[in-house]
Parts: C-alpha cells; structure tokens; sequence
C-alpha cells in the first residue's frame, strides 16, 4: 500500500507542477488580502489617537496615554500593534483552507476523464486512493504556506526578538496538523459529487464560514456573542493562534506553554478524527463508484 500512495501522490504532485496557472491562481488572492487588505485595512492605524488631540495635554499625560492605548492595542491584537502581523500570521491558516478545499477536485476530474475507473478495478487497496489525495494536498499546502510567509515578511510582517528555527518549525508543524484535516474532510464531503459546479457551490458554503468565523483576521473578543463560541471551536482560530505565539515569540515575555499546548491537542485530535473519517467515508464512496 506504501508503494501505490506513494506513486499516487507523485502523481498529483506533477500534475500540480505542471501547471503553474493552478499555483498562481491559488497564491494571488492571498497575496491580494496581505497587500491590499492587511497593508490598507490598517485597524490599528484607525482607532490611532491624531497628534492635534495629544497637544492639548502635558508630555508627562501624553506619554501616559501612549502606554495604555498600546497596551490595549496589544491586548486586543494578541501582543502586536500592527494589524498587518496579525492579519498574516491568520493568511497563514487561510491558505491551507484554500489548497485544502481543492483537495476533492482532484477526484472529480478523475473520474470525469475514467482514471478512477482504471484505478478502481486495479488490485490496489481504496485506501491508498484517499491517502495520495490527502498528502498531495499537505504538500501543496506546506510550498504555498511557505511562499505566503515569504512574501509577508518582504511586505513588513514584524517578528518577536526570539524568533528562532524551532518557532518556524512549530509554526509548520501546527499548518501541516491543519493541513491533514481540512483536507480529509473536504475530500469526504466531495468525493460523491460529479460535477465541479456542484463542488464549487459546496466548498464556498464551507469556506466562507470556516474563514470569517476564526480569529485570522479578527480578534475573537471583537466578535458578537453568538459568533464567538462558534470561533472558539473552529480549527483555524487554534491554528492562527499557534502561528502568532510563534512569531511574536519574544525574550521578554515567556512562552505560554499551556495554552501552545492546548492548541496543539486541537489540532492533532483534529487531524486524526478527520482524517480517520475522511478516509472511511471516502473509501466507502469509492467502493459505491
């Protein structure tokens, strides 16, 4: 089984490289919201007090009134007072919810063009099918994570003072964690479908609620009442979270060791549950083909 996974999942692999449109297409809107969105929507450049208004007051008053908005901005923002930081730190989560959703694509073409068919009557095992799918997306996902970091950095993203070569190795061990889930449970949500009209219709009423309703662009606390247990639970929030604690990763403050550890229990409890279902759902699926 090792073997026809492996050939598999090279397989999906070339078929990504060989067409480079497929890349940029998935990388431009990202880009699109850290350029545009994180760079012009500067939350914290909003609610900023103007130079006029802090005239007015003595410096030793003004200085004061420094340190408590920043305080609060930090606070509000998870220890960062620029918004673009926090915005990237959760594009971060949000590009591995976009290669993830395509996850199932894949199939679909398959199955249109009869490959499916051919490897359904194979003496392979079913599971090596779902497995490639998976981890062909998990690669995807790691290069595109990757390359997303990259060009937030170049745009300004600020990194704590301690950011080492283990933060960046937690910050990729919590996306691939990700990565394994959302990409079984798209794959166990679209495997049946049939045509790619009906698959974008699904993935877009699962991404947009998957997206808006974590903290990868907003913080939780800034949510109404009734949005916010749904935030709580969702993935991507723990996802982001782990990714912020990593790069702001300062020497002046420690590490909140138990709460990096609870993100990282959601997160594996994540990826085994899903994944475990998603590859008996998918697999079953695929012996009804």
């Amino acid at each position: 089984m090792i073997g026809e996974t492996y050939a598999l999942t090279v397989r999906e692999v070339k078929k990504w490289i060989r067409e480079p449109i497929l890349l940029f297409m998935m990388i431009i809107q990202p880009v699109v919201w850290l350029g545009l969105f994180g760079k012009a929507f500067n939350l914290t450049g909003l609610v900023s007090i103007p130079p006029e208004i802090l005239q007015q007051f003595p410096p030793e008053v003004t200085t004061q009134i420094a340190v408590i908005f920043n305080e609060i901005i930090g606070r509000i923002f998870g220890g960062t007072m620029d918004y673009f930081t926090y915005m990237a730190a959760g594009m971060l989560s949000v590009i591995i919810l976009f290669t993830s959703m395509f996850s199932g694509m894949s199939v679909i073409w398959d199955r249109r063009f009869g490959f499916l068919n051919k490897l359904l009557v194979a003496p392979i095992a079913r599971g090596s099918i779902v497995i490639a799918k998976v981890s062909s997306s998990v690669i995807r996902g790691m290069f595109q994570a990757a390359l997303v970091f990259s060009i937030a950095f170049a745009l300004g993203l600020q990194i704590g003072d301690a950011f080492n070569i283990f933060d960046l190795v937690g910050i990729f061990a919590g996306l691939f964690l990700l990565s394994i889930g959302l990409s079984s449970l798209f794959l166990a949500l679209t495997i049946r479908i049939k045509s790619w009209e009906t698959h974008g219709a699904v993935v877009n009423l699962i991404n947009l609620p998957l997206m808006f309703a974590s903290n990868a662009l907003f913080p939780i606390k800034q949510m109404p009442s009734w949005l916010q247990p749904i935030a709580n639970i969702n993935p991507i929030s723990y996802a982001s979270d782990l990714v912020r604690t990593f790069i702001l990763h300062s020497s002046s403050v420690a590490l909140d060791i138990s709460k990096m550890t609870l993100d990282f229990e959601v997160l594996i409890g994540f990826a085994v549950s899903f994944s475990l279902i998603g590859i008996i759902l998918a697999e079953k699926a695929l012996r009804k083909s």
